[in-house]
């Protein structure tokens, strides 16, 4: 029977990626976006919704269970950041940030949790950043809702444990994605260079550390946050 998988964010880039990766291991996959979909697969299901309302999470993760009998894994990739000095961030921007990377993750997490507690088995993989190891400068807010992710993370892989389910992260450097095109330039080569490995990270990089935690030998693994490009916590 192929595996079901619950992928937020889908409609571009990383999340895109990791769905049509799945697709093309055999996976079924539901994905959502706040627009239509963009991925087309007769294994691929999508949800209009934003990850913020509760109730559309809900809805999202029962139907996929019901439609599959079971949810084998998560990937909480849907988020958002901004690029701000902290005295000139708005509160609003601060709700969008924490409404979104923590609250949406966390829905997620709860309802497919409560239905891989049914199989006894399961894989939830959340999305941080290493702007929360490096202390990023101008991304005081953004920054901090990804350390409340990558709380929620260890706390959750305790608590999930016991129920055959991992919770572990990735926080990956700079990728050519939407997120960072409006990054300025110097910005990001500022960043790179305080890499080990001073590259761009690339959907490769990306795919190989989800396969890893998604793998059936990483049972013995979670509450793991794992950087890209050589950066630790």
């Amino acid at each position: 029977m192929p595996q079901t998988a619950i992928v937020t964010g889908t409609r571009k880039g990383i999340g895109k990626s990791i769905a049509i990766h799945l697709l093309d291991n055999g996976w079924n996959i539901a994905g959502c976006s706040r627009g239509e979909a963009t991925i087309e697969h007769e294994n691929y299901s999508h949800f209009m919704l934003d990850v913020r309302d509760e109730l559309s999470v809900v809805k999202m993760v029962r139907e996929t269970a019901r439609k599959h009998d079971r949810i084998d894994a998560l990937i909480n990739n849907a988020g958002t950041a901004s690029l701000n000095h902290c005295l000139l961030t708005p509160g609003s921007t601060l709700e969008k940030l924490f409404s979104t990377n923590v609250f949406g993750a966390f829905y997620f997490l709860r309802e497919c949790g409560k239905k891989m507690r049914k199989s006894g088995t399961g894989r939830i993989i959340n999305f941080s950043t290493v702007a929360v190891p490096l202390d990023l400068e101008g991304e005081a807010a953004y920054s901090a809702s990804k350390a409340a992710v990558e709380s929620l993370t260890k706390t959750a892989s305790k608590e999930l444990a016991s129920l055959g389910i991992t919770v572990n992260a990735i926080g990956p450097t700079p990728i050519e994605t939407d997120l960072i095109r409006t990054v300025p330039k110097q910005k990001i080569e500022e960043l790179v260079a305080r890499q080990p490995i001073k590259r761009l990270g690339t959907m490769d990089d990306v795919l190989n550390v989800i396969d890893f935690f998604l793998s059936p030998n990483s049972e013995f693994i979670t509450g793991q946050v794992i950087y890209l490009g050589g950066i630790h916590g």
